[in-house]
């Protein structure tokens, strides 16, 4: 059979092959280091703290700020250390205080940033101390952070008696990682590990292998079911959260803390549910994780990367057998395919990802949180949440070092 190309049609499929060549060439840590150019460029110093500014200290610039500390520890760049220095750093006045952080609001989601604080400190040349000031400021936090009957945190002080698997990611790996700069470590490690125990009793569904997004102790609120507390469906993103704290505060733990095999094995139950819903086509995960391809429901981007994160992690500390690369390797080849796409020279975007989505309080985008899958697949999605784009980066990394090996 005789074929005839045009000298049009000849050119663009040599482009295509060569694109094709192009992108199966780029390592897992060039995309990280990809998207994280990309990023700084189009947020410039947005995130940095200035009175007149709209910037706040807030747990999505902490996210992005430690994943490019953690970039630059592979792929050394001053620009990364630069940036978040200005964006976190900023907030940050020489005795510790913490501009636009109100501590009497209980808000666990305020404590993430405290990672990129300590992380600047043990980094820098000269070891600023307001850094260490403000991580002491928020680890007093703790102290009177309100608590469900069984000790559990509460999410934020007008979230009564609830814990949220993001709450969890929240606090813990910051406290725990704080555990050598205190008085009483053990303390600090003790309320991480009851932590995470209480969490798991309360959320953990067996039949699915996943965890509900939140549980209410006191069984009142509109989104919790009666009988357990817990709410409705199984949200993505909160078991990315969760799957992240569970690896991260692994790295503090003392190694023979009698409480460290325990976590190790939610982790490892965690991990058997996580990749039990990881689409066969794809190698990515839906916002409501166990729904599949019901009408509404759609292919997620900031849960995929927090996977993807998590499970190459645990499997290079040594937490998870190896049998898990495949999905791993399936997964952040989705994410490339499915959720990576150029906005011209040199620039990349993460689409695909839920804005925001949580449990009660006033309405979102004219909904309420009652936790339904209505709720979830209703919220907006956008493009380059810092809730995406931060597991992405780390995602890259961990790819790169079980994999390529580690670059420099």
């Amino acid at each position: 059979m005789k074929m005839n190309f045009t000298r049009t049609s000849l050119l663009l499929v040599l482009l295509s092959f060569c694109t094709s060549c192009v992108t199966q060439a780029v390592t897992p840590l060039e995309w990280s280091v990809r998207l994280a150019n990309s990023e700084m460029a189009r947020r410039g110093d947005s995130l940095a703290w200035k009175p007149e500014g709209k910037a706040r200290w807030d747990y999505t610039a902490g996210l992005f700020t430690l994943s490019l500390l953690k970039l630059n520890e592979s792929a050394s760049d001053g620009r990364y250390v630069a940036f978040a220095t200005n964006a976190i750093g900023s907030f940050v006045s020489q005795y510790g205080e913490i501009a636009t952080y109100k501590p009497e609001e209980y808000q666990l989601d305020a404590l993430n940033p405290g990672k990129t604080l300590l992380a600047l400190w043990l980094t820098g040349t000269n070891h600023e101390e307001r850094y260490l000031f403000g991580c002491a400021k928020l680890v007093l936090q703790f102290e009177h952070q309100p608590r469900t009957p069984d000790g559990g945190f509460w999410h934020k002080q007008r979230y009564t008696n609830q814990m949220w698997l993001d709450g969890i990611y929240m606090a813990a790996p910051f406290y725990a990682a704080m555990g050598p700069y205190l008085k009483m470590p053990d303390e600090a490690y003790a309320e991480v590990a009851q932590q995470i125990r209480l969490v798991d009793a309360h959320t953990y569904d067996a039949a699915t292998g996943l965890n509900y997004h939140g549980w209410d102790a006191a069984k009142v609120q509109p989104w919790a079911n009666p009988a357990t507390g817990c709410s409705s469906n199984f949200w993505g993103r909160a078991m990315g959260w969760y799957a992240m704290a569970l690896v991260d505060v692994l790295d503090y733990f003392p190694t023979n803390y009698p409480a460290r095999p325990q976590i190790i094995a939610t982790l490892q139950k965690l991990s058997k549910g996580v990749v039990k819903w990881q689409d066969a086509k794809t190698g990515v995960w839906w916002q409501v994780m166990d729904q599949g391809e019901r009408q509404g429901n759609y292919l997620e981007a900031t849960a995929s990367a927090m996977f993807v994160c998590a499970l190459a992690k645990g499997v290079n500390h040594g937490y998870l057998s190896r049998e898990y690369v495949p999905a791993i390797e399936k997964g952040y080849a989705g994410i490339i395919k499915n959720f990576i796409q150029s906005d011209g020279e040199k620039s990349w975007s993460l689409t695909q990802c839920c804005s925001v989505a949580g449990l009660g309080g006033s309405p979102s985008n004219g909904k309420m949180r009652d936790g339904s899958f209505d709720y979830y697949v209703g919220e907006p999605i956008v493009n380059n949440d810092l809730k995406g784009v931060g597991p992405f980066i780390l995602a890259g990394i961990e790819v790169q070092q079980f994999h390529h090996g580690h670059s420099n």
